[in-house]
């Protein structure tokens, strides 16, 4: 049976989709794909989670939470969202569940939430139940409040050891990357119930004990690989400067003392080098900026040739980010797809039938799929 016929038959054994309108046909990798919208006039669709095969749960950074139904098309608000502090850069953000998610487990989210007139990034929790969010519990409203509006980060991921880790920008402050007295700048572990594990690095140390890495500006991309135990992330560097990173525990990764990025205001370096001892350096940088918002590692099997691939959302440069690594981690691939679309690209993640998913922020949401007929 050649490759084509096995994926027809493929194909007729999937759960059934509601009509989508075919909006781009691309090739990568000698793959063809098909680009199909599933749903538009939302508003900037931040996150997005599985909950089922035909199950989509998306947030909206307005501060609404809704559940897209893949086999009728139709979406469905959800009551029981607190207030959000939707303020520049901040409101609902991410949403996620763990991998061995059931029908009434937690359901995990970052948002932004006031605190004396600013806004402070917070993870809650909160279940399902029919078309309501019930239970709803804040487990950690971060120490990170400032006046400004910006880098809020923030993603979600399990590790599928009891614990999870969320982010939080430097929230416009440049010197909250090298203090560890706030929450800002810093990637957090804690447990899934919001306690604090006892190993964290700096858990009896100076420094706040839900801190795991420290010295970042704004991480708006985390995966877990779950084969290698490694945790990825992403995040915003100034004009130039976006970096890809693999996290480790008690690590400093510079901000804002190195950075490969320049002022806003003129060609002007920021920070004292682009790299220096005791600071980590990043494994890929982007210049210019291409503004990374998720992030995944493609492990499905409809794309075989991606397999191992990483892949952000770009907002400033509107597309889809492709990178490929070797067994070194060394970036030896890059390629950015959609760029047709000319759309901000909020969040990817990857489908039980190993089709992407990719939202933005004009709120539609997007399929990536084998282009078979």
């Amino acid at each position: 049976m050649n490759r084509i016929a096995g994926l027809l038959i493929w194909f007729l054994f999937l759960p059934a989709l509601a009509a989508a309108e075919t909006v781009l046909v691309g090739e990568s990798k000698g793959m063809e794909y098909r680009v199909e919208e599933v749903a538009n006039d939302q508003g900037v669709i931040w996150s997005m989670e599985f909950l089922t095969e035909k199950t989509l749960l998306f947030t909206e950074r307005q501060g609404r939470v809704k559940i897209l139904d893949l086999a009728s098309g139709r979406i469905s608000e959800l009551s029981g969202v607190p207030d959000v502090w939707d303020r520049g850069q901040g409101g609902l953000l991410d949403a996620a569940v763990a991998s061995d998610y059931q029908p009434g487990d937690w359901i995990y989210f970052t948002y932004s939430k006031e605190a004396d007139g600013q806004g402070a990034t917070t993870l809650a929790r909160a279940r399902l139940q029919e078309r309501a969010l019930v239970d709803w519990q804040d487990l950690l409203v971060t120490r990170s409040a400032t006046e400004t509006g910006r880098h809020y980060g923030s993603r979600i991921v399990f590790d599928g050891r009891g614990h999870l880790f969320f982010s939080v920008g430097d929230r416009g402050h440049r010197p909250n990357g090298q203090d560890l007295s706030t929450h800002a700048g810093s990637i957090l572990r804690l447990n899934v119930d919001g306690t604090v594990p006892e190993d964290n690095p700096f858990v009896g140390k100076e420094g706040l004990p839900e801190i795991w890495s420290y010295g970042h500006r704004n991480p708006q991309g985390l995966f877990w690989d779950a084969a290698a135990g490694t945790l990825w992330s992403n995040e915003h560097g100034p004009r130039g400067g976006d970096e890809i990173q693999i996290i480790r525990a008690g690590e400093n990764y510079g901000w804002p003392v190195v950075s490969h990025g320049k002022e806003y205001w003129g060609p002007v370096a920021v920070g004292d080098s682009v790299s220096k001892p005791g600071m980590v350096d990043p494994l890929k940088v982007y210049i210019p900026s291409i503004a990374p918002s998720s992030l995944l590692i493609y492990t499905g099997d409809a794309f075989v040739h991606w397999r191992g691939d990483l892949f952000s959302g770009a907002l400033a440069m509107v597309h889809l980010n492709r990178v490929a690594v070797d067994g070194q981690y060394r970036p030896v691939d890059e390629e950015r797809l959609l760029l047709d679309l000319d759309e901000r690209i909020r969040d990817v993640i990857e489908s039980p039938e190993g089709w992407l998913y990719v939202s933005t922020d004009s709120g539609r949401i997007l399929r990536i799929r084998p282009a078979v007929d």
